[in-house]
This record gives C-alpha cells, structure tokens and sequence, in this order.
C-alpha cells in the first residue's frame, strides 16, 4: 500500500492544485513512485497561525493517516518572512503529533509565484499569451494573480479556482524550482515521502 500524504492548504484552487503537484513531483522521480494524496483540508491562513489552531488542524489531519503517511502544510508568505515563520509553525505542527512527518512550506509570496518562475512552460495554457516570459526574479513579484492576468489573452482573466490546477499539471516542475520557495516544497513532497515510507517499516 503506498504512503498517504494528507496536506492543509488556505486556498480555494490550492485544495485541486497541490495534489496534481504532488503527484507529479513523484512521478518524475527515476524510478516513479506513488503515494495516495487526498484532497487537502482548506484554512484560512488568518486561522491557520493563530495560537492553538493548527495544531487543532494537525491533529484532525492525522485522523486521516493509517500506520504510514505524512503531513504536508502549505500557505502563503504573504510578503512575510518564511525564515522565521515557517520554522515557528514546524516546531508548533510537530509538539502536536511528534509522531508524524511533517513538512511546513510558506509560498513566497503566493501559491502562483512558482508559475512566474517557469512561465514559458505555461505558453498558450488556459489563455495565456505564447510569448509570455518569465520574470527575471519571479519571488519578489507581489501580486502574481494579477500578473498572469496581464500575461492572458483580452478578455480573459486569472482564476485559481478555474485555472490553478490545469497550470499545476502543465509546469515545468524543475524551471520552477528556481524559485527557492517552490525548491523547498519539491524537496519537501520527497523527503515527506521517504519518511513516511520508512515509517511503514518500522
């Protein structure tokens, strides 16, 4: 039986985008490798960092887990500074369920930056324009939604509810990776993985 990776996410289109991710990001793997990823519980980020809430959250995730799996928490930095936050939420995530892989990434500065970062792999990808570039520093643009905007044919706007997935399955994972944020989460989603098959185990 694979290992199950369950996840939190704070957005609407992050709750169908991050499992494509996820599966992807395993698959390309030598050799490709499986895990069962459910659909990610959704909370507000505001919700998510208070005090007591996620390791409320954490713990109702791990409802989900059987012997072996692994826990996956992916928000927004939201202009913040993921090296002080993301590093506060582990050690909160991890006093709730010591017993259970935990990663914890923060998205600099939002969920669709990692798409600036390989743009071109985007091209003509749910109306984007064929010759859309990608920014030279594709973390420091604050409002990438409206950046992709700007990237789309008239008439046709951003949506992550309608789009976020469908762009999720068509990039270029390892362009993207050169945006440290998403790295991060690459390298999170396998080491995640190696943990909670190991766990399986022992």
């Amino acid at each position: 039986m694979p290992p199950r990776i369950v996840s939190i996410v704070e957005g609407q289109g992050d709750t169908e985008a991050l499992p494509v991710m996820i599966r992807r990001i395993l698959l390309e793997q030598d050799p490709p490798v499986y895990a069962d990823v459910p659909r990610p519980r959704r909370v507000p980020r505001g919700s998510l960092i208070k005090p007591g809430e996620l390791e409320r959250y954490v713990e109702t995730a791990s409802s989900q887990l059987a012997s072996h799996g692994a826990m996956l928490v992916v928000i927004d930095s939201d202009g913040g500074h993921p090296c002080v936050l993301g590093p506060q939420l582990l050690a909160r995530a991890k006093l709730a369920r010591s017993d259970v892989p935990i990663g914890i990434v923060l998205a600099h500065c939002e969920w669709e930056n990692r798409y600036l970062a390989a743009a071109e792999s985007l091209a003509g990808c749910r109306g984007l324009r064929l010759d859309i570039a990608s920014p030279e520093d594709p973390e420091s643009i604050r409002g990438a939604k409206e950046w992709l905007t700007r990237q789309m044919h008239f008439g046709r706007a951003y949506s992550p509810t309608a789009d976020q997935a469908a762009l999720a399955a068509s990039l270029d994972l390892q362009s993207a990776r050169r945006a440290p944020s998403f790295d991060k989460f690459y390298r999170e989603v396998l080491r995640l993985f190696r943990d909670a098959s190991a766990s399986e185990h022992s």
